[in-house]
């Protein structure tokens, strides 16, 4: 989240409006504890996975978990325009087994399952 400096000035002149400037000190202060107290949290959880997990947790690397790195629409575009072949053991693209799928074809029928209706 990027908050750029008017609208940090913006949201406080609008913390002093609804909130009144005698109640300001005591929210903030109340912010700042919550604030404290979900650091903290994640800290000991950080340290709880560490321990179980060894010197493993040193080699993951943790960017890839950030959330904020997907985007659904690059999801979907990249699954509809896989090429990889299906394993046809398995279930494949549009609800057919047996049948390797390659991405969407607009010719294709679009599969029906009567058991998922």
């Amino acid at each position: 989240m990027n908050i750029t400096g008017w609208e940090f000035i913006l949201l406080i002149v609008l913390a002093v409006v609804i909130l009144g400037p005698e109640r300001l000190p005591e929210y903030a202060a109340k912010l700042g504890r919550l604030v404290r107290q979900a650091k903290g949290m994640a800290e000991t959880a950080k340290g709880q996975l560490r321990e179980q997990m060894g010197p493993e947790f040193d080699d993951i690397d943790w960017r890839q978990y950030d959330p904020r790195q997907y985007d659904p629409r690059r999801i979907v575009r990249e699954a509809l325009l896989d090429d990889s072949p299906v394993d046809a053991d398995g279930p494949v693209a549009g609800g057919t087994q047996g049948s390797a799928t390659r991405g969407f074809d607009p010719t294709r029928p679009t599969p029906y399952d009567l058991d998922a209706t």
